[in-house]
């Protein structure tokens, strides 16, 4: 068994009961956690014949993290929001935030690489230009998703949707979506280079 894939695997399960224990709302709480509902099986699946690097499965777990304890206050009412909240003067809670620059930042890493060992790009302009389009179009589904629970739901959709008054929250979410993408794309890329090496060592 992957060594990278046990660890995710445990630590998410734990996250999962933790916080799906006594979530603030359950409705809203499976809505969050439902993108790690689904990736665990999905990774489990691609562990034969593509698994994923030490630095993306990391990336990959900690985002699952930041979903669940979204999940369990919602977004609008994460203890560390308001702190931060606090200390910068904010309007609002900012945790939203938090995880729409990890929805940019993880699928930049997890979308190089599958382009780079799956359909063999070349570290040019060009990946860097599908890499940050994956990540936009991601981002779009997901406020496609919002708007279509909210259309569904009706008011009991406010804690998913997380926009706490805010007219613009979808454009920013998304330019935050690009933001952590460009930045992941930038920081990261020889760590990731690095990481998909060992991981091709490791067989």
């Amino acid at each position: 068994m992957d060594r990278d894939l046990k660890r995710l695997t445990v630590f998410w399960l734990a996250g999962l009961l933790l916080s799906g224990w006594a979530p603030y709302d359950r409705f809203v709480w499976l809505l969050e956690v439902l993108p790690a509902l689904v990736a665990l099986p999905l990774l489990w699946q691609m562990r034969g014949w593509l698994p994923l690097s030490s630095l993306a499965m990391g990336l990959i777990l900690l985002h699952g993290l930041i979903l669940m304890l979204g999940g369990a206050y919602t977004y609008a009412r994460v203890p560390a929001g308001y702190w931060v909240q606090e200390w910068f003067g904010l309007s609002r809670n900012p945790y939203d935030k938090l995880g729409h620059f990890a929805q940019g930042f993880v699928p930049a890493i997890v979308a190089r690489e599958i382009l780079l060992r799956h359909f063999h790009l070349r570290r040019d302009a060009l990946l860097a230009f599908l890499v940050v389009c994956i990540c936009l179009a991601i981002s779009a589904a997901y406020e496609l998703l919002e708007w279509g629970v909210a259309l569904a739901a009706g008011q009991s959709a406010d804690d998913f949707m997380g926009m706490q008054g805010d007219p613009f929250d979808t454009q920013s979410d998304m330019f935050l979506a690009l933001v952590g993408a460009v930045a992941a794309l930038l920081g990261l890329s020889r760590w990731h280079d690095r990481s998909m090496r060992q991981r091709a060592l490791r067989g």
